[in-house]
């Protein structure tokens, strides 16, 4: 079976690597433009004698009539930001499946590990889905689902869970797409949440919301785009949190203690362990570098 790869940055050339470690046929890759850094599928594809194609220059007649000459029977996504256009879908026999990392019909769209921790959710997971012309709303081919530890940040989810179980999930997919034995499951789409990508305006902190909203929050969007306060006349990004309940008596976002470079901070029902800060320019560093006992936070304007 014929594939083509579309997609960039490690995810990208990590699903290329497996197909090929598969013995799958992967006959080309379409990247996005070249940024100022090498793309590492683009440097996998080159390096594997693999014919590249820029997937905008797909909606020249030129390159799409190259991209024809591969003769496309499946097309893999991995993630893909670029929009492509429904001729090169419907080039390829077989259709088009991708990865997205949440369990669909729920957190459609860019932010879909963002928000089950923000909003509390004890799960997510990944699917793998039969692309169409809508944002994350073709028929299911896989789903696996994973528990959203108590300290889970964005980033352990992806990178511990989300992101090899979506290389092996795309790799599985192909097999089944070959062999025949691939599912086409409807999403119910009443039952689907399509949320904003999580930008700098959700991420500012309310120290008068409860505890674990705030500490959600900050797991949530750690590590981006980093949940924010005002620490005087600085705006101020935590990273690297833990949550204790109890009753402190200081007023929410006061900071109550430091140990070893972390910093404590009163929330209500508990308080809020921060390991790392950052503000604007310079790199994460201990929070007590930014942070002093008796400072307190307030939500950014």
């Amino acid at each position: 079976m014929r594939i083509v790869i579309f997609g960039q940055a490690a995810f990208g050339r990590d699903v290329f690597n497996a197909l090929i470690e598969a013995g799958e046929e992967v006959v080309g890759v379409s990247t996005p433009r070249p940024g100022s850094r090498p793309d590492p599928l683009f440097e996998a594809a080159t390096e594997a004698g693999i014919p590249l194609i820029e997937t905008r220059d797909l909606r020249k007649d030129e390159p799409f009539q190259q991209y024809l000459s591969w003769k496309p029977e499946l097309l893999v996504f991995a993630f893909v930001t670029d929009i492509v256009r429904k001729r090169v879908l419907e080039a390829a026999t077989h259709g088009a499946i991708q990865y997205h990392p949440s369990m669909l019909p729920k957190h459609r769209g860019r932010a879909a590990m963002n928000w089950p921790i923000i909003s509390g959710s004890p799960t997510t997971g990944m699917s793998i889905f039969w692309v169409d012309e809508g944002i994350d709303t073709g028929p299911i081919l896989s789903q696996t689902e994973v528990e959203i530890g108590p300290e889970d940040t964005v980033g352990s989810i992806y990178f511990d869970k989300l992101y090899p179980m979506g290389v092996q999930g795309l790799v599985d997919g192909a097999r089944q797409v070959r062999e025949g034995t691939a599912p086409k499951i409807e999403q119910d789409h009443s039952q689907a949440s399509y949320e904003p990508p999580c930008g700098p305006e959700h991420a500012k902190i309310d120290f008068y919301k409860p505890g674990p909203v705030v500490y959600n929050l900050i797991r949530g969007c750690d590590p981006q785009p980093g949940a924010s306060a005002q620490a005087g006349d600085r705006e101020v990004r935590l990273f690297n949190a833990s949550y204790s309940p109890g009753s402190p008596e200081e007023a929410p976002g006061t900071v109550v203690a430091t140990n070893d470079g972390s910093v404590e901070i009163a929330v209500i029902g508990g308080t809020i362990t921060v390991q790392r800060a950052q503000v604007e320019g310079e790199k994460k560093s201990p929070a007590a570098e930014f942070l002093e006992v008796g400072t307190v936070l307030d939500r950014p304007d």
